[in-house]
């Protein structure tokens, strides 16, 4: 009974404190406003997941059967609630996609990206293709009817300086010091086409009704099960405890 006090009076704080620390990484969604384009029609969300000392952002060109390349993602800007300007590139990743003259493509390795991470920009971060891999490597919308960029003009189409491109996707974890999963993302800006400071749109939260359509709401990530159920048996065993020196005390003296 004493050790299994003592597991408790030591064990039982540090599995809550772990679990205060972990917290819920929250998950926040921006879009491009509905109706949004540049030469042509374009379409983009980025998601953010705030944890301890980094976040997980996902790039999606939700366009479809783009004409020019100016209707490609090539960078995203944003801002935090803390103030962040500088972080690390940890990680990043996405399907590379050829596309041939006439429209028809394949498709490439999966890998890194070849996006760079610029510190210091506008008051936050930058990820950013063109200052590193291209102008090849910007984010390209899915293809249209029949399997083909039949709309695409010869800056998509067997254009050898901006291909490859990636495929509708790249993923990319950033390390920055001073990020909790209570850190809030407070703008991103989507950067569109190979010339560096136009095809700006300004992108806004996803849960906002004046933004349009949205691929998903802002939501929270639980903590993990081990978490969950380490607590809980934690909480099992004191139960079980009290319940038997209960047991020992309630009963009568032997002879």
């Amino acid at each position: 009974m004493r050790n299994l006090r003592k597991i408790l009076r030591v064990g039982l704080p540090a599995m809550i404190f772990a679990m205060a620390a972990y917290g819920t990484n929250v998950t926040t969604v921006y879009v491009t406003p509905s109706g949004s384009t540049t030469s042509g029609p374009v379409s983009a969300s980025a998601s953010f997941t705030m944890g301890v000392g980094f976040v997980n952002i996902t790039l999606t060109n939700l366009g479809s059967n783009p004409t020019d390349v100016s209707q490609l993602l090539s960078d995203l800007s944003f801002t935090l609630s803390n103030g962040a300007t500088s972080g690390t590139l940890a990680s990043s990743a996405g399907q590379q996609i050829t596309v041939f003259s006439g429209g028809k493509y394949s498709f490439g390795s999966t890998g890194p990206t070849g996006w760079g991470l610029r510190n210091n920009v506008s008051g936050g971060l930058q990820l950013d293709a063109l200052g590193f891999i291209g102008p090849a490597g910007l984010i390209l919308g899915s293809p249209g009817a029949g399997a083909t960029y039949s709309n695409a003009n010869s800056s998509i189409a067997g254009n050898p300086a901006h291909n490859p491109f990636i495929f509708t996707t790249a993923t990319f974890t950033i390390n920055i010091a001073g990020v909790t999963s209570a850190t809030t993302i407070t703008s991103a800006t989507f950067s569109f086409g190979t010339t560096p400071g136009q095809n700006l749109i300004q992108g806004c939260l996803s849960t906002n009704p004046a933004c349009g359509s949205s691929p998903g709401p802002t939501q929270g990530v639980p903590e993990p099960v081990s978490f969950t159920l380490g607590g809980t048996g934690l909480i099992a065993i004191y139960f079980i405890g009290r319940r038997r020196a209960n047991s020992r005390r309630s009963r009568p003296p032997q002879s």
